[in-house]
């Protein structure tokens, strides 16, 4: 059996003509113009409704209100009743609870509850303005669609998109496309992820970045939230520090930006970058946090540490940088190399002067190896020792408390022997990384041997070790693990 279909009923008009002439099979209808049709109720100055179509055109000062909570104003309207179907035109307005949408065009399925507008349109709800210039909005689920040109406004940010997807009652914009995010702290992108308008929760995937004045964020995910400053950069996470010219790096990267706060793990690799070189530095933890001067920093690494440079190599089970002078300091059993001189201590302390020689400060079994040629080493030995570095390269050493030294003597022809002393105080000058001079600040006791009356135990300090085979020589060394 047929359905039988619902008919347009006429509620008020204050005049009906018709005119075959003008309009064929239409009755016009005139002032204050009221029909029904099922829950759908509109208003107007003047309309057609067409006798065999179940249609009507509405003109002037359109209203049509729907379930008693949507409501659709325009200066045109065409309504197809059988097809619950309209296209309103001019001055559009779709009011549903606190969300408007307004347009120039707009087709409504009265059935679905859903609009669509392909020349530009705008939706204001209590939080944000946004524009784009196709777009749909679903009443039901009070959610907007919006592609092409799209831009949002709020008081706290605004927003630009290819493509994104709004919830208008939860306030939750679905990023679906190429996005920017800017506020006034940061700028940020993603082609893929969620941001929260109301609690500022954000996750965005999709080659996210987070840009500040001061900072970068770059992961293949990243969590954020902007009223506590707390996030999560998960996976091939990247962290640069501009004011200090650091980047942090890792697999994890959890970080506060305001607290300026960051812990890297799971592959953690540290730069310090400047004109002239990198510093390249891995551990299983590297945690950065504020020093007490303004806009200065304190990195620390934990277990395994390992770095390199092109003039210095080394490594330690924990370090500490200070960005405000460079300092460098290792801890249990540290390790550092320059050009062919090998340094150890219990504890090295690397200071970057600006004005003056950079030192090397080692305290505690300090020891200085350095290869004269294949299998004959010079070395010193003391309690603590200065080092002075001066374009990237030692040339004075200072040993205090219980010195001891090997050096290979040489003349013009070659080595002439060994020289062995002991003092508690030596001074000590390199020139291209070899022994050009020692003074012995006290009376030494020492003596020159001939290479051949020297057997090979004498020829080694007591401590004595060569570590070349752990020596990080490329950037790729600092992840190989000690053997």
């Amino acid at each position: 059996m047929a359905q039988t279909r619902k008919r347009i009923d006429i509620e008020q008009a204050e005049y009906l003509l018709t005119n075959d002439k003008i309009v064929a099979n239409a009755r016009r209808l005139i002032g204050n113009v009221i029909v029904r049709h099922n829950n759908i109720r509109l208003w107007c100055d003047s309309a057609y409704m067409y006798n065999d179509t179940n249609m009507v055109h509405a003109f002037g000062h359109v209203h049509i209100l729907k379930d008693d909570t949507l409501h659709l104003y325009s200066d045109f309207l065409n309504y197809n009743g059988d097809l619950k179907w309209t296209v309103a035109t001019g001055n559009v307005r779709l009011v549903n609870k606190s969300t408007t949408l307004t347009t120039d065009t707009l087709d409504f399925d009265m059935t679905k509850n859903v609009g669509y507008y392909d020349d530009y349109g705008t939706v204001v709800d209590s939080a944000s303005t946004l524009y784009s210039k196709i777009g749909e909005y679903y009443a039901n689920e009070d959610k907007a669609y919006f592609k092409t040109e799209v831009e949002v406004l709020s008081q706290n940010y605004t927003l630009t998109s290819d493509t994104l997807i709004y919830d208008t009652k939860t306030q939750v914009i679905s990023i679906v496309g190429p996005t920017n995010i800017k506020d006034d702290e940061n700028n940020l992108y993603a082609e893929r992820g969620f941001y929260n308008s109301n609690s500022g929760d954000v996750e965005l995937y999709n080659n996210p970045e987070i840009l500040g004045e001061e900072q970068k964020i770059n992961a293949d995910s990243i969590f954020y939230n902007k009223t506590t400053g707390d996030g999560r950069a998960i996976g091939n996470a990247r962290i640069e520090d501009f004011k200090n010219r650091m980047i942090v790096k890792g697999n994890r990267v959890v970080y506060n930006d305001q607290t300026e706060t960051s812990l890297a793990t799971d592959s953690a690799h540290f730069m310090l970058y400047s004109e002239k070189d990198t510093l390249f530095l891995h551990a299983d933890t590297l945690l950065s946090v504020p020093d007490s001067i303004p806009d200065q920093k304190l990195v620390m690494a934990y277990y395994q540490v390992k770095f390199f440079r092109e003039d210095m190599q080394g490594q330690c089970d924990s370090m500490v940088y200070w960005s405000m002078d460079s300092t460098i300091q290792l801890f249990h059993e540290p390790i550092v190399w320059s050009e062919n001189n090998q340094m150890t201590a219990d504890y090295i302390e690397m200071v970057n002067q600006s004005n003056a020689p950079d030192l090397v400060r080692m305290e505690q079994n300090a020891f200085i190896v350095a290869m004269e040629d294949s299998g004959r080493y010079n070395q010193i030995k003391g309690r603590n020792m200065l080092g002075y570095i001066r374009d990237n390269e030692l040339y004075k050493i200072n040993v205090d408390g219980n010195g001891q030294s090997i050096y290979y003597a040489r003349d013009g022809e070659g080595i002439i022997g060994i020289n062995k002393a002991q003092s508690s105080s030596i001074e000590i000058y390199l020139d291209s990384s070899k022994v050009s001079k020692i003074v012995f600040i006290k009376t030494p006791d020492g003596q020159l041997m001939p290479l051949l009356n020297v057997p090979d135990k004498e020829k080694e300090l007591p401590g004595f070790h060569w570590y070349d085979a752990i020596r990080p020589k490329q950037v790729e060394d600092i992840f190989h693990k000690n053997k």
